[in-house]
């Protein structure tokens, strides 16, 4: 296989996928294949409803060198296969490897002799050379290594994030091989403006990406330890970060509500994986669990609040302000404001959840709960708390003051209104 006829097939197009697929089309033939039909189907109309593009990228794409299709034979003429689909957990944070294994099989039934197939799912170090490769052998009849080749390029999207877009990410490769290793880090590097790091193995790529986020998750976690501490010892949390980061080695991070795809869900594959080769990965646990809780501490520490100011929790109008697990973006997946709406409702059934950027029937159907899309229709209501969880710019210029009730409060976890400190509604949390 050389460059020149290289024909590429992205299997899995969601916040991983589109990207990628988009990105190899500036250069390459490519097909983006997925079985989710009613998102093929959006996709071919030139809409992306995770926001990664506006319409008229999406379209510009469809017309030069992409194809979105859900239809399985189009991927017998493909030799470069990527594998971008979700890797979940189970309720009882088990590792789920059904979506990326069942991809595999796909991959496999249209693998041929000198094919490569790179993987960009997230997994813990050894899960494409042990769990992958042989799906692939079982399925194709082919040989590795001999047959067809491996490689691993971690994703780093970063949804809602319009400055880090995929062009600019500087990527990892790694190759089954040397030759293939190389080829493949060309191909990369072909599409990306900061190029690529290549690892040299398979498995120091899975690590490197798996610790990326178990790094993130840890410093959280210290941060709503932190927090915990100062809230008992009626200390403001951010006050003391500002503080401290006047020193120039200090790591200004913040408390908060660890959600999404990523730094919520990976580090429960290395945990599985250590425990695999003997190993207990407490800290890690720990930060998992201390995390996990933050959202019943922080609807635990509103309903104090409410009490303290006067407020009879039952039945009392609360206002939840964001619903997606991060600002500026519609992504809900392990969005941990569920936690808190799921604790505040054994004290109030009277809960409103407002969010401008979360899709409602998506809402309804993953965490069975409706929310207001259109700010308006909260501004001109009167509220006993209104809970800010996440800070979208929307609603910087809610007219806070004039939406709650007598001896209503205004519960900031994100610190967004700190503007009106001063004001005797204010509470951070």
């Amino acid at each position: 296989m050389n460059k020149e006829n290289i024909k590429i097939a992205v299997v899995g197009l969601g916040y991983v996928g589109l990207p990628l697929a988009c990105l190899f089309a500036r250069k390459y033939e490519v097909v983006g294949f997925d079985i989710n039909k009613a998102r093929v189907a959006e996709l071919k109309t030139g809409h992306d409803s995770t926001d990664s593009f506006t319409d008229d990228e999406m379209k510009h794409s469809l017309t030069h060198g992409l194809t979105c299709t859900d239809d399985e034979s189009l991927l017998d003429s493909r030799n470069f296969f990527v594998v971008s689909v979700p890797t979940p957990v189970t309720s009882n944070h088990r590792v789920d490897l059904n979506p990326l294994l069942g991809a595999t099989v796909v991959v496999g039934r249209h693998l041929k002799r000198g094919n490569i197939v790179v993987y960009e799912s997230t997994v813990y170090p050894g899960a494409t050379e042990e769990d992958c490769v042989p799906v692939l052998e079982q399925v194709s009849g082919l040989r590795y290594n001999e047959d067809f080749f491996i490689g691993y390029s971690p994703e780093r999207i970063n949804p809602g994030d319009h400055e880090h877009t995929i062009e600019k990410i500087r990527k990892i490769t790694s190759g089954s091989t040397p030759e293939v290793a190389d080829f493949i880090d060309t191909i990369y590097n072909s599409v990306l403006e900061n190029g690529t790091h290549r690892a040299p193995t398979i498995r120091v790529a899975e690590a490197a990406k798996i610790i990326e986020n178990c790094q993130r998750d840890v410093n959280i976690a210290f941060m709503n330890e932190i927090d915990h501490i100062f809230n008992a010892m009626n200390i403001n949390t951010r006050d003391v970060i500002e503080a401290a980061g006047t020193k120039w080695n200090f790591i200004c991070l913040e408390p908060g509500l660890v959600g999404g795809h990523c730094i919520g869900v990976d580090p429960y594959y290395l945990i599985q994986k250590a425990r695999e080769a003997g190993e207990t990965a407490s800290l890690l646990s720990t930060a998992r669990t201390l995390n996990d809780t933050m959202g019943t501490y922080i609807a635990d520490l509103t309903i104090k609040h409410m009490s303290l100011a006067g407020l009879t929790p039952k039945n009392a109008r609360i206002l939840v302000l964001g619903f997606t697990f991060k600002e500026n973006c519609n992504d809900i997946r392990n969005t941990k404001v569920i936690d808190i709406i799921t604790e505040l409702r054994r004290y109030s059934k009277n809960i409103t959840i407002c969010d401008p950027y979360a899709i409602p029937e998506m809402t309804k159907q993953e965490y069975g709960v409706d929310i207001v899309s259109d700010i308006k229709q909260v501004e001109s209501k009167k509220y006993d708390t209104i809970l800010l969880c996440v800070k979208h710019a929307e609603f910087a210029d809610l007219p806070i003051e004039q939406m709650l009730d007598t001896n209503g409060i205004l519960c900031d976890i994100k610190g967004f209104y700190r503007n009106k400190r001063d004001e005797k509604y204010y509470i951070e949390i």
